[in-house]
């Protein structure tokens, strides 16, 4: 790719002293070079492509985004991996393609590239602008959850008002029909039976209702230093009848020496209760739970993996989203309760699974307070593990 500048150059070749040569040799050799340190020293990815399409350069950015080497790129078409550019298009003046693209090497990123040809008077080629957007679209994924999770909280709302009087007013009457069928004696017993089922509907629509409300109405934690393990024996104690009814055998594996950290316990122990219970109803004949327990200087993980029915992955994409369950009696809002309240900790949560193989997830929590360990002299690090067993 030449410029007119050179190309008026060198039709003044043979007019032109040797050191007149030289000099301008060697200013075209310093800018080259600060123009090349330029370019690699740009976070965006730049590659310029002669007329047919063939790599020409490629700075550093450029090969870290897509994990491949300079002497990989040189000389080969950027259509081998870029699909639907039409070349002769791109030629006319003033033509731009703008496109987002996923990747998955050497990392799961999305990229932006802008690509235009060099000059609009003659075929040069094009140079191509990449730039990462994945930390951008997560923002603006979070920001669309955020005005959902609104728009879900003003329609909680509502239907709290408008389903809640007459909630009431049914139970109210039930009640009264109760004390009726107990007056009657034996012939109000065959009546029992419906206002029994009616009573338990009602119950569970109001149940309904204030798991919504507690999913998406934003709370503060109040946080105190407690130690997390204390929180998921008092968690595995509540839930004991359950676990032996479904037939769950749980162990757990965690650090001897895990940390007390600032936590919400009412809220962490609500986000326990819905992780084993989750895990449970996952494994109907009965299975495995293992929770794992470690901590580094910044953080505390803990993970609850399953030997249940796993999910599929037409099922990950919605595990979220309210109502949205794999269970005829589920309401979709025990992920979402779990994910506010790790959220509201400052911490993650992250979801791996197979169908048939069974469920893992894990929650990261944050260490407000940097932990600094000693270490005695002649001692070793601190002992890993603890392994106990709860049926």
């Amino acid at each position: 790719m030449r410029s007119a500048f050179i190309d008026k150059l060198l039709k003044r070749m043979d007019r032109l002293e040797p050191a007149e040569v030289q000099s301008v040799i060697v200013d075209l050799m310093k800018e080259k070079g600060f123009l090349e340190k330029t370019f690699q020293a740009l976070q965006e990815g730049v590659i310029l492509l002669d007329p047919e399409g063939r790599v020409s350069y490629v700075n550093s950015a450029a090969c870290q985004l897509f994990g491949l080497k300079e002497e990989q790129v040189k000389g080969q078409k950027l259509s081998q991996g870029m699909r639907g550019l039409d070349w002769g298009e791109l030629l006319k003046p003033g033509t731009v393609v703008s496109r987002d693209m996923e990747i998955f090497y050497p990392e799961n990123r999305y990229l932006n590239f802008y690509i235009t040809n060099i000059d609009d008077d003659q075929p040069l080629g094009f140079v191509m602008l990449i730039r990462d957007i994945t930390e951008t679209r997560k923002r603006t994924e979070e920001q669309i959850e955020s005005e959902r999770l609104n728009a879900f909280t003003l329609l909680a709302a509502g239907v709290a008002h408008e389903l809640g009087n007459p909630l009431n007013s049914l139970t109210i009457h039930l009640q009264l029909l109760e004390r009726r069928l107990k007056k009657m004696g034996k012939p109000g017993e065959p009546l029992r039976e419906h206002l029994d089922v009616a009573t338990g509907e009602i119950k569970r629509m109001d149940g309904i209702i204030s798991q919504f409300l507690a999913a998406i109405r934003p709370t503060k934690p109040q946080f105190q230093r407690i130690h997390i393990a204390d929180l998921l024996q008092e968690s595995l104690r509540f839930l004991k009848p359950d676990l032996d009814q479904a037939k769950v055998k749980v162990r757990l594996d965690l650090r001897a020496d895990m940390p007390a950290m600032p936590l919400d316990a009412d809220q962490m122990k609500q986000a326990m209760y819905n992780l084993i219970r989750n895990a449970c109803q996952a494994m109907p004949k009965g299975g495995s739970l293992t929770i794992h327990g470690s901590y580094t200087d910044f953080e505390v993980r803990l993970s609850f993996e399953d030997s249940g029915r796993g999910i599929s992955p037409e099922q990950m994409g919605k595990l979220f989203q309210p109502f949205s369950t794999t269970r005829s009696s589920g309401t979709g809002l025990g992920l979402l309760i779990v994910r506010r309240i790790i959220r509201e900790h400052g911490g993650e949560i992250d979801i791996e699974s197979r169908a048939g193989k069974g469920t893992r997830v894990s929650l990261w929590l944050p260490l407000v307070e940097r932990k600094i360990r000693l270490l005695e002299a002649g001692g070793g690090p601190p002992e890993p593990i603890v392994n106990g067993e709860s049926t």
